[in-house]
């Protein structure tokens, strides 16, 4: 698998291309992502969004009706697509399909499970394609997601992290924001977050 990344807009929210076997995942494009995207891909199948804050789905509605793609987006944040909760002027979407909480769907022999972890959003959720994680405002590098905006929820957070901690495999995780890092290197700080809260 081949990822290509571009920060986008004020809040440098990382819109993520994955390719296998020449076939294109968008995932979580931000603020004026259509131009980069229309240079890095050949043949898109779909747009998926690890959450609903605006910063990554602004461009959803945009890339979906040029390539006539499907959007994936968690059940839980899809209020957001057409609520604009934070007055920002996003531009509206509509989800083709509601992932549910743990769902894992297949896209061209592609396997992809949505990790439900609530807290940042109550619909937040870490893609997980082979050995990679796209984590949105769920892991940063040494960081997580704020839970102190509307919808957030502190003990769904506590509860997620608790989750996440459980495993006992390493990932590559991509975050909504800055570098990648790997869950490994993460459980560290994960654990002081959990205490923190």
């Amino acid at each position: 698998m081949k990822i290509k990344v571009q920060a986008m807009g004020e809040y440098q929210t990382n819109c993520y291309i994955a390719t296998i076997n020449d076939i294109d995942i968008i995932i979580d494009p931000g603020v004026n992502a259509l131009q980069w995207i229309e240079k890095n891909v050949t043949n898109p199948i779909a747009v998926l969004n690890t959450h609903g804050h605006f910063d990554h789905i602004w461009s959803n509605e945009e890339v979906c009706k040029r390539y006539n793609i499907k959007l994936y987006t968690p059940k839980n944040d899809v209020f957001m697509l057409s609520a604009d909760p934070f007055g920002t002027g996003v531009p509206y979407s509509t989800a083709d399909y509601e992932i549910q909480e743990d769902e894992e769907i297949i896209l061209n022999d592609i396997k992809i499970k949505f990790h439900y972890f609530p807290g940042h959003t109550p619909g937040c959720s870490m893609i997980q394609i082979n050995d990679s994680l796209f984590s949105g405002d769920f892991i940063f590098k040494n960081s997580i997601g704020r839970c102190d905006f509307p919808y957030s929820n502190v003990q769904d957070m506590k509860n997620s992290l608790k989750k996440v901690l459980s495993w006992n495999k390493n990932f590559i995780i991509y975050p909504g924001h800055g570098e990648s890092t790997s869950l490994n290197n993460e459980l560290g700080s994960l654990k002081q977050w959990l205490n923190y809260l």
